[in-house]
Order: structure tokens, then sequence, then C-alpha cells
């Protein structure tokens, strides 16, 4: 070991000891809350499930598809519960909870919660799979689609993480959203509300916000923001949570490659469509076309 490291050692252990001086440690003292490639390993389970074959490396065998799906949804769905337990314990320190009920009842009861729904998932995923496959001439199949569109992929764990979510489960939805985020440039809060047969083309640098509420059959590009207008705060300047603060979008709305949408009372009313780099803060009528002019470009030869 170099001086300069045999200088230093000691004093560095003490001062960023995980059991002791660092506030962010995930200790197996303590909670020992579900690491990040577990959650991951997870989720690389439950998209097996939903797209069998697709994701992996090996087609499903016919003769041992059904035995194949049974292994696996035992051992996800025991360690998905498992996760979600230490999550609600981390969160019972955290808020001081003294009256919330057994972690692992709760965990159980979260991970049932999500494998109830996984048919009706892999059933939305459908029309998903359909409207992308439908609205973009480049696609050749649903294969094509499943294996590499980056809006498929986001919005598949979106819809998984949603679940998990509604059932109340701390941290473990925000790490499946995140990674999400991280492979396909696409950043889907898990509260947010999205109906079927969504589709979002291209897809790099699309933000929606916790409290979007998206309809049925819409289409988004790359670029697209649905965010919030500001943030309210309480007499203490500290932020207000758990209230409405990014917009609706209806039914089979369009919205085109970097537009901006903001605002929690701001409504996009049904069959609209919202130009390239638009800006709004406020709702529009059902049917709208909402445009910037168009630039007049200043040509040099």
């Amino acid at each position: 070991m170099s001086n300069w490291m045999d200088e230093r050692l000691e004093a560095l252990v003490t001062r960023l000891s995980p059991c002791t001086n660092c506030p962010v440690a995930n200790t197996a003292r303590r909670i020992n809350l579900p690491g990040q490639k577990a959650v991951i390993a997870v989720l690389d389970n439950l998209m097996a499930i939903l797209y069998p074959g697709c994701h992996g490396h090996d087609a499903v065998d016919h003769e041992t598809g059904e035995q194949m799906l049974r292994r696996l949804l035992i051992e996800t769905g025991t360690q998905l519960a498992d996760q979600a337990r230490r999550a609600f314990a981390y969160q019972c320190e955290h808020d001081r909870c003294r009256d919330c009920g057994d972690c692992r009842e709760q965990g159980e009861r979260a991970a049932a919660a999500l494998f109830d729904a996984l048919p009706a998932i892999r059933d939305m995923l459908q029309d998903d799979i359909q409207a992308a496959y439908e609205g973009d001439p480049a696609a050749r199949s649903t294969m094509e689609i499943v294996m590499s569109y980056p809006g498929i992929f986001a919005i598949s764990v979106h819809r998984l993480a949603h679940a998990l979510y509604g059932a109340g489960v701390p941290l473990i939805p925000r790490v499946m959203s995140e990674y999400a985020h991280t492979r396909t440039g696409i950043d889907i809060h898990p509260g947010a509300r999205i109906g079927p047969g969504f589709f979002i083309d291209h897809g790099t640098g699309v933000v929606i916000g916790e409290t979007c509420v998206i309809g049925e059959h819409v289409k988004l590009y790359q670029g697209v923001t649905l965010g919030a207008l500001s943030f309210a705060k309480d007499e203490q300047g500290n932020l207000v949570k758990g209230i409405k603060r990014h917009p609706d979008v209806e039914d089979r709305v369009i919205v085109y490659a970097g537009a901006t949408i903001l605002g929690g009372n701001t409504v996009i009313g049904h069959d609209s469509v919202i130009g390239a780099n638009v800006w709004l803060i406020h709702s529009v009528a059902p049917g709208s076309k909402v445009y910037n002019q168009e630039p007049k470009p200043l040509i040099k030869v």
C-alpha cells in the first residue's frame, strides 16, 4: 500500500464508516434495503414473464414452457415480497411509524397485488405494442417493437412500477422507473396514470410527471415534457407534496417533438394535436390543433 494511503486510511474508515457515520448506508444489522441490482433482477424476471423468450438469450421451449413459468413466478414473487418487506420496514423507521401493521404482510400483499394484475398488464401492453406498430411506418413486425423499441420498454416497466406504486410500496417503483430512464432516456414517474394504446416514438428526453393522467391511444414524440408549472410551498417554505401538479392528456391526443405542457390544471382535450416545440400552460378544447407560427429561416448563399 502506498504511503499516502497509509497516512489516511484509519481516519477515512472512521469518518466514512457505513456502520456509524454514513446517513444513507444499507447495512444488514438495520433494514438491509433491497439493493438496486436486486430490484433490477426482479424487474428482468417480470419482463421475462410478460415477454417470454424475448428479453433473454434463449427461446422458450414449448414442452417445458409452463414449468419454466411456474418456477419463474414462484422465484420472482418470493423475491419481490421480501424486497417490498424491506422497503416497508425502511419507511416505518424513516417515518417513525408505530402502528402500520406487519411489514412482511404488507410486502406479501403488495407482491400479490402486482401478480394478480399481471394478466391485465400484459393485455394493456398488447394494446401499446399494436399502437406502436400502427403508428410507426418503419415498424416491420410487433416482435421488432418488443425487442428494440425504447418506448415499449419504458411503458412496460412503468406499468409494473405503477402497480407497485398503487399498492403503496416505497422506493422500489422509483428504482424501476429510473432504471428504465437510464436505459431509454424516457422518464416516467411511477405515479403517472396512463391508458392503453400508448406510444412514445423515438422517446429520448420524454418526461412524464407523477400526477399526469393520460388517456387512451395517446402518442408522444421525443423531447415532450408533461411537467409541473410551479411548486407550492407551505408556511415554512417546504414543498407541498401530494397535490396535482402535472397536466391531463385526454384520449387520442398527439404531442409532437419538443412540446412542453405544464400545470396541474392544464387539460389537453381529446383528439387534439400539439405541434412541435409548443409551450402550453393552459387547457385546450377537444379537437384543437396548436402550433407555433412558422419561423422564417434566413438563408445566405
